[in-house]
């Protein structure tokens, strides 16, 4: 692991770093923020994972996230949302897949399937990563994230319910495997069978008997692709159908923007503080 910045924010520490990923085999790059409690021992873990065509650079400078994670004592980690690099195959013409697009799956269709394996190095690389080198209390871990992140916040978490204590989302796409800007990716990624995609779709996954103790999800409503790609009214459904608390939260007048992201930011910290306590 390399350290290619720190600074010093709200009593803490915003670190960005990159290392030869094995899962995706090429360099990958993470933010950390380290809160000031961790200078007396290890503090929960905030996982957050990015939207299409981003970085884990938006969050960090766009996210204002520091100061309340500082004042509860989170460690925020951001990963990246693909493998980068020359020799990564890409669509730079399409930003709803390849670079920047990776949906947090493990592709097993080729030419994506030696490097986009997201699920993988967000699940189990960088948490070894992260546990051997930052005071994380790894037995305190929550994840959230934002549309194509919030879809992998959710996933991830109904599949590893034991590994997270909390789970929240802005604008998650909730049933990726039929929405118009996520199907074709699934099929790129996965192949052509949808049974496969169903195992990285939250609504499918919550139908199929995936249960977590409970979610927070906030919606704004001008969002330009709230009906076509978010829909979260699916995932409320779902999790009515399944008897799970969800706490959907519709935003008026917000759109998809970190205007957004960052307005709410506060309460989903407090939230999941209160979970990893």
């Amino acid at each position: 692991m390399k350290t290619v910045s720190t600074a010093k924010s709200h009593g803490g520490t915003q670190g960005v770093y990159t290392h030869a990923s094995s899962a995706c085999r090429c360099d990958m790059t993470f933010a950390v923020f380290v809160p000031p409690q961790a200078e007396k021992g290890p503090v929960p873990v905030l996982w957050y994972l990015s939207g299409l065509t981003c970085t884990h650079a938006n969050v960090m400078d766009k996210g204002e996230y520091r100061r309340m994670a500082a004042e509860l004592g989170l460690m925020i980690v951001c990963p990246d949302t693909s493998p980068r690099g020359e020799a990564v195959p890409d669509e730079p013409d399409n930003w709803q897949f390849g670079k920047g697009a990776g949906f947090y799956v493990d592709a097993t269709q080729e030419p994506f399937a030696e490097n986009y394996r997201m699920y993988s190095y967000v699940t189990q690389e960088l948490p070894a990563l992260i546990a051997e080198h930052f005071p994380a209390d790894m037995s305190r871990q929550g994840i959230f994230g934002h549309s194509m992140g919030g879809h992998g916040a959710l996933t991830i978490a109904l599949n590893n319910p034991d590994r997270y204590k909390s789970c929240s989302a802005f604008a998650p796409i909730v049933e990726p495997s039929t929405a118009g800007w996520s199907k074709p990716a699934f099929e790129k990624y996965l192949g052509k069978d949808e049974a496969a995609w169903r195992a990285h779709d939250a609504c499918a996954l919550v139908k199929e008997g995936a249960r977590f103790p409970e979610f927070l999800i906030d919606q704004g409503s001008a969002d330009g692709f709230l009906d076509e790609g978010l829909r979260p009214w699916l995932f409320e459904d779902a999790c009515k159908n399944a008897g799970l608390p969800l706490t959907l939260n519709m935003r008026d007048g917000y759109d998809h923007s970190y205007f957004f992201i960052s307005t709410f930011m506060d309460d989903h910290l407090a939230w999941h503080a209160e979970r990893l306590a």
